[in-house]
């Protein structure tokens, strides 16, 4: 009897060692989400994009609720000055979204403060994007969102009054000085504006921030260098001469740039694809095209913005958040959307696509957007833009020379950083 008692405890006690040691329920189940590892699937993701610009999401969503099994909740927020304090005050309430869109130069801020979180993508989706636009997203090397659209200044025409695009800046200074008399002109551009300054600064060897394999260092500063100052010395040409009309200087010079060529005054003008829709209201027949080069076939370094899409570092569902941004971006998602609203992706296979190709305003930008630099995403440019204005202002208006007022301006800068960003 006790040999018989003993027996039956062995087999209890060798029963739950093997009970103990076997796979767990929970383990060999049948998975939430269909893979190991895999983040539980939500009912739904929430998706905040930019003013008048979300229409083309419903199909998008649709498609992908349909391939997934996720809802997909969107609205709009303006993106330039809203979006960011937005996420900043319903993010960590929870009542944020998973995905946001800002523009690229805010992603130095957003990734400090922690509110957008690194993105784990394949190289493959890498591969899609043109290298400046993944730079443009990318910070302290870390990337921090996929490009939606690029948008960059390109060279935009009258063709009733320009009948061949000048191949080089001095083609172009030819052709305004021999058609600049009285309140028609021959080129206009808001040179006084640093944002556009740029192309010709760069386009000289001028940089602002030392690009260190991609990191950007705001100790080394390049804007008073012998590149940067030719650079200022060719916009003091232009001013001087009164090939530019003095009302296009300040805070209103873009408002008098645009109304002089919609009203049929000047031939050319420097400006981004936002002017394309006013331009065409006003009955111009107009063209347009990547910027003329200078004479050595260096390309105007304009400064390029890239739109880009970001995953809430407060999301709870940030794998299938950024699974959805990998679906937008995608070549067939990114070609709808242009079509819908006109924002040029920056998807590589897409600049030959004829619904870019044939289109010459969003050509010019993709093609433009090749020699571009994004403009830098780190806190500390918000230090640059008013010094280096200031700076511009009075080259312009004969009030310094170059050389000193670009020292001043960095000096400036260099203060400003000091001041407002040492850690």
């Amino acid at each position: 009897m006790k040999k018989a008692l003993f027996n039956f405890l062995m087999l209890i006690l060798m029963l739950g060692i093997l009970a103990a040691c076997g796979p767990k329920e929970e383990e060999t189940g049948p998975s939430e989400t269909g893979g190991k590892g895999e983040e539980a699937k939500p009912e739904k993701l929430v998706v905040w994009e930019d003013k008048d610009k979300s229409g083309w999401l419903e199909k998008v969503a649709s498609d992908f609720e349909k391939e997934h099994g996720i809802k997909i909740e969107f609205k709009e927020v303006e993106m330039a000055t809203k979006m960011r304090d937005q996420l900043r005050l319903d993010g960590p309430a929870g009542t944020g979204p998973d995905i946001v869109t800002l523009p690229h130069d805010q992603i130095g801020q957003v990734a400090v403060e922690g509110i957008v979180a690194e993105l784990d993508v394949s190289e493959e989706t890498k591969h899609r994007f043109s290298e400046s636009s993944l730079a443009a997203q990318t910070y302290d090397g870390k990337l921090y969102g996929l490009p939606k659209s690029a948008e960059t200044p390109v060279f935009i025409y009258n063709k009733a009054l320009m009948k061949e695009v000048p191949k080089t800046m001095e083609e172009l200074y030819d052709f305004a000085k021999a058609n600049t008399s009285g309140d028609q002109y021959g080129f206009l551009a808001l040179w006084d504006n640093f944002y556009f300054a740029h192309a010709v600064i760069g386009g000289n060897g001028g940089f602002v921030f030392n690009d260190d394999n991609g990191v950007l260092d705001p100790a080394n500063l390049g804007l008073n260098n012998e590149g940067a100052v030719k650079g200022t010395q060719y916009i003091q040409k232009w001013y001087l001469e009164k090939l530019f009309p003095n009302g296009i200087v300040g805070e209103s010079g873009g408002s008098a740039m645009d109304g002089l060529f919609n009203e049929g005054k000047a031939a050319s003008v420097m400006n981004g694809p936002w002017a394309f829709g006013p331009i065409g209201e006003a009955g111009i027949d107009y063209g347009a095209a990547p910027l003329p080069k200078f004479a050595d076939g260096t390309p105007m370094k304009t400064f390029m913005g890239v739109k880009g899409w970001h995953v809430s570092a407060f999301s709870k569902n940030q794998e299938w958040a950024t699974k959805f941004i990998e679906y937008i971006t995608n070549d067939e998602n990114a070609k709808y959307r242009f079509e819908q609203t006109k924002e040029v992706p920056t998807n590589t296979a897409l600049v030959a696509d004829p619904a870019i190709s044939e289109d010459e305003g969003a050509k010019a930008v993709a093609l433009q957007s090749q020699d571009a630099v994004p403009m830098p995403n780190i806190p500390e440019m918000s230090e640059v833009w008013k010094p280096m204005a200031d700076a511009l202002q009075t080259v312009v208006t004969g009030k310094a020379e170059p050389k000193s007022a670009l020292d001043s301006a960095v000096k400036q800068i260099q203060q400003n950083i000091e001041a407002n960003h040492s850690k």
